[in-house]
């Protein structure tokens, strides 16, 4: 089994603990809310939805061509901005990548605003070839719309 890392860092005009809250420990029903065609719910299994260990089920919309994935909170550290994460198990997996690790960190910015950073690891079956340069590129703009649609949403309610 091999690795494929990448990084990827999004910079906002959004302050980091408004971003983190949202992006973050509100996900579960922020998303759902402002994204319904890409996230339908979020089910806890175990835990209390934020702790390392929770896990759950996330439940894609019909704007997506899987259905589910389960989630594992791997460590959530508010103070710092940090987030660890990983999908281990559902169709998105797409029987070629054992378990994708994310890496989130909100940091603030001289500006007032933020700088997403994002490191994922997909941990792939094999030699990992059902794993694409295309896939990956998928995977990343749906990210990127994602922390879009939630700073427009903290820009159209600046009370958030």
């Amino acid at each position: 089994m091999g690795a494929i890392t990448y990084d990827m860092e999004i910079p906002s005009s959004i302050p980091a603990s408004k971003m983190f809250k949202a992006i973050v420990l509100d996900a579960d029903t922020l998303i759902p809310k402002i994204m319904p065609h890409a996230i339908k719910n979020v089910e806890i299994l175990e835990g209390d939805g934020t702790c390392a260990g929770t896990v759950k089920i996330i439940h894609f919309g019909e704007g997506s061509k899987f259905k589910s994935v389960k989630h594992r909170v791997d460590a959530l550290d508010a103070e710092n901005m940090t987030h660890s994460y990983s999908i281990i198990e559902g169709d998105a997996l797409m029987g070629v990548v054992e378990s994708i690790a994310y890496h989130i960190k909100i940091v603030p910015t001289e500006d007032g605003g933020c700088i997403c950073k994002n490191r994922s690891i997909y941990n792939v079956k094999g030699d990992g070839h059902g794993i694409t340069e295309d896939k990956i590129k998928e995977g990343k703009e749906k990210a990127m719309a994602m922390f879009k649609a939630i700073e427009a949403h903290l820009h159209a309610n600046p009370d958030y």
